[in-house]
């Protein structure tokens, strides 16, 4: 697949090509991560979910997520604002037989291939940008998103459209990683992890939880609640050095080249273990907030 052209005017927009062509030509190497195709990482809970089953844990975020969601047993509209190949939409479908599902990504080959593991379920990808979709004003009953904001750098544009699709009431859930304080306060050894992930993982940039609480306020959602989940997190974090090499050595053994976008890939999963450790500068947190009525 080719890059698309158009003009790189901003590093917004060269980012946005740069993302487009790696989820083209990586999102099939997620298969490796999980057999599901989650795009993310997970959420440990003792004696419920499995250390050792990856799988497991990043089902178990898809789950947290979705409990935030607060559905009940009326028709229910959901949203996956970055929906990578669709694995917590066809998680949300499995959980309530009465919610439709849209899914929205800038990557051809993630509609493709997540529209196929979603055919025959109540659920359908749609190639758009999810600072601005087609969807008309008060149309969702909830959104969420999980680790795909920051690709545009936790824009208050992707928090207005979140706004703007949801009905009033509605429930927006992002699950992230965020700064815990300002980029120029980060020591040396976090600025270069900061840096090299986004870089390899296509990151326009990562904000602070709390400028995040303060434009959802703004923009008039109620009922914020943060929540700090780095120790859930962490022990699926901690799969990522044995999962790079699990796939490097896959690749080998069966003759195989390992594409541009596949190291690209591997070394932001470095980095992102390697941010992981800078504790007090980094962290993952659930947020959830009601739009007002």
């Amino acid at each position: 697949m080719t890059s698309q052209t158009l003009p790189l005017n901003t590093h917004s927009e060269k980012n946005k090509i740069e993302m487009i062509d790696f989820y083209n030509q990586a999102s099939e190497d997620y298969e490796f991560w999980s057999h599901d195709f989650n795009m993310h990482f997970g959420y440990f809970i003792p004696f419920k979910t499995n250390l050792f089953k990856r799988d497991s844990m990043l089902n178990q975020l898809n789950a947290q997520v979705i409990k935030r969601l607060k559905i009940d047993n009326q028709k229910h509209r959901l949203v996956d604002l970055g929906c990578g190949m669709g694995a917590t939409m066809r998680y949300a479908i499995n959980q309530h037989k009465n919610i439709i599902t849209y899914g929205v990504t800038l990557s051809e080959f993630q509609v493709k291939e997540g529209n196929k593991l979603l055919k025959g379920k109540n659920g359908i990808i749609l190639k758009e940008n999810y600072n601005n979709t087609s969807f008309q004003s008060n149309s969702f009953d909830s959104a969420l998103a999980i680790e795909s904001f920051c690709h545009s750098g936790h824009s208050t544009k992707s928090l207005q459209e979140a706004h703007r699709i949801l009905k009033p009431g509605g429930q927006l859930v992002i699950a992230d990683a965020f700064l815990k304080k300002e980029q120029t306060e980060l020591c040396k050894g976090g600025n270069y992890a900061y840096h090299r992930l986004c870089d390899h993982w296509s990151l326009e940039k990562l904000e602070t939880y709390y400028f995040i609480k303060n434009q959802l306020q703004a923009l008039g959602f109620n009922t914020i609640k943060i929540e700090n989940a780095s120790l859930r997190v962490a022990p699926s974090v901690l799969h990522v050095p044995f999962a790079i090499t699990g796939f490097i050595l896959k690749k080998i053994l069966s003759f195989k080249s390992i594409k541009r976008e596949s190291f690209h890939n591997l070394k932001g999963s470095f980095f992102a273990l390697l941010a992981g450790l800078h504790m007090k500068s980094f962290g993952y947190y659930i947020i959830t907030a009601t739009k007002n009525e």
